[in-house]
């Protein structure tokens, strides 16, 4: 396996944020990998998501089960969250919340800005990611840990305040005037 080489090849994302250019880009890093990875890691390195199902699939590494099971929380736990605020019915099961995943829905939920939203959701996903980092700098989940670093800090680097405006403004439109209608501010 030639993971190790790979691994020592990789830049370092420490300095990377949503105003920096990164130091590799996501295909590069897949293209490394799929070349120096056996099946089964790269098998599951190529279905790493940042939205995974909501049935729980286990991928037969812990790390990646543990990422799969916080984020479907976090995601439900918004949703609920969501739909009370509007005043909505909830048809999901949230599971046992920590205080700080409530306390940090209920934060995001209540900011006015979407986008200030977004990048703080964000923060708090590359936060948890920080708590599975492996010991082992060599091992199949540090790329893991990687891949998912490298996903959320493109994430957070393609918001787009005028684009998200018209985009809102677009759907906005046609949900109160049907069709195409955009509202204007």
């Amino acid at each position: 396996m030639n993971q190790y080489y790979l691994i020592a090849q990789l830049p370092s994302l420490e300095i990377a944020s949503e105003t920096t250019a990164l130091p590799i880009t996501e295909e590069r890093f897949y293209e490394l990998c799929k070349s120096n990875l056996g099946k089964r890691a790269w098998k599951a390195l190529s279905g790493l998501t940042l939205a995974p199902k909501r049935q729980n699939e286990k991928s037969g590494y812990s790390f990646i089960d543990k990422w799969n099971q916080w984020e479907r929380t976090f995601r439900l736990a918004l949703a609920g969250a969501r739909a009370e605020k509007m005043k909505k019915p909830f048809e999901g099961e949230t599971g046992e919340l920590s205080g700080k995943m409530l306390q940090t829905v209920r934060q995001a939920v209540e900011m006015e800005d979407p986008l200030e939203a977004e990048r703080y959701l964000t923060r708090a996903r590359l936060d948890f990611l920080e708590t599975l980092r492996p010991a082992d700098a060599f091992s199949e989940n540090m790329l893991f840990y990687y891949a998912l670093k490298l996903k959320l800090i493109l994430r957070i680097q393609q918001f787009d305040k005028v684009k998200g405006q018209n985009a809102y403004r677009k759907i906005y439109g046609s949900i109160m005037y049907g069709g195409d209608q955009e509202v204007k501010e």
